[in-house]
């Protein structure tokens, strides 16, 4: 409250979602307390946690807003429900296992000011254990309708030293206006995790939105240090089809179905090849899993393609040959 008795909300609202992360935790809100931009508020959301997160909260960080969900729901929900409780204009992401430099929520606000008709923002990810290289500087799509991460594994430099237009944002460490939301719907929670925040990309951008890369924005990122392994293979290979049904407009499916068919053929073979490995198995399984939620993601297609405000040379324009 001010001295008038009325709400004051702070600028930014910073959700991180977690799940039996606790160790993770510490770094990453010592990174938000090092910030230089200090109107912000913290949400963590612990996403049913049988570690000690939320008595570790209690005790060391009352000061932050922390949101307890009964069960695991998966990240795309408690990222929902962290938005849902955001006070702030502006809201940024940020897993329980990436660690932002002091100038990066300084970098993101100067962003959206100096370019109004942006909706949201991708970070400069780097590795955590290698900061030299690149983790992320932004999402891409293929034509063969496979999602990418924009210089990943590359060495950090140019060209990801400039600011520029993306398809999207990685929501390790992302932002984005309230009004997007307001706009466009959350992450879908269907998806549960990965991909999740590319399907989020893809309604934003056939919507009319546009993302952009801030460099200054650093972040350094443990990957998959929440959740990876058997279970990151299953959803990545379930979730990958089910963004192109969904999302893909019909020129591109004329055009090249093939080449989109091709690409999950691909996969399934590589994950034959190397059957003996669980990860491979879970691949395997979760594409055939893809299939049982066709039907579904058909009907949201349908939504999502007759809301459509952009041309069909835009979204070509925006993907990766």
């Amino acid at each position: 409250m001010n001295a008038g008795g009325e709400a004051v909300f702070p600028r930014w609202s910073v959700l991180i979602p977690t799940w039996n992360g606790r160790h993770l935790l510490e770094e990453a809100l010592g990174g938000l307390d090092a910030q230089v931009l200090r109107d912000f508020e913290i949400v963590v959301v612990d996403d049913g946690s049988d570690d000690d997160t939320v008595a570790w909260m209690g005790d060391r960080r009352r000061d932050d807003r922390l949101i307890k969900l009964p069960t695991q729901s998966g990240l795309a929900a408690a990222l929902n429900r962290g938005i849902e409780a955001a006070r702030g204009q502006f809201i940024a992401v940020l897993n329980n296992d990436a660690v932002p430099e002091p100038g990066w929520l300084e970098a993101l606000d100067c962003a959206f000011a100096a370019a109004p008709g942006t909706s949201f923002l991708a970070s400069r990810i780097r590795l955590y254990d290698d900061p030299l290289r690149l983790h992320a500087a932004g999402d891409t799509y293929g034509r063969n309708g496979l999602p990418g991460n924009r210089g990943v594994w590359e060495a950090d430099g140019p060209p990801f030293t400039e600011p520029c237009e993306v398809f999207g944002a990685c929501a390790a460490a992302a932002a984005y206006r309230r009004e997007l939301f307001d706009d466009i719907g959350v992450f879908d929670e269907d998806l549960v995790m990965y991909c999740e925040d590319v399907d989020l990309d893809w309604r934003a951008q056939l919507a009319g939105h546009r993302c952009r890369y801030v460099p200054d924005a650093v972040v350094r990122h443990r990957l998959s240090a929440t959740a990876g392994g058997e279970i990151a293979s299953y959803l990545v290979a379930r979730n990958r089809p089910l963004v192109a049904v969904m999302n893909l407009p019909g020129f591109l499916w004329r055009r090249g179905w093939w080449r989109i068919a091709g690409a999950q053929l691909r996969l399934a073979f590589e994950a034959l090849r190397a059957i003996q490995g669980r990860a491979a198995r879970a691949t395997l399984a979760g594409q055939l899993a893809s299939l049982g939620h066709l039907p579904r993601a058909w009907r949201k297609r349908s939504r999502r393609q007759r809301s459509r405000r952009v041309a069909d040379d835009y979204i070509d324009a925006l993907l990766e040959r």
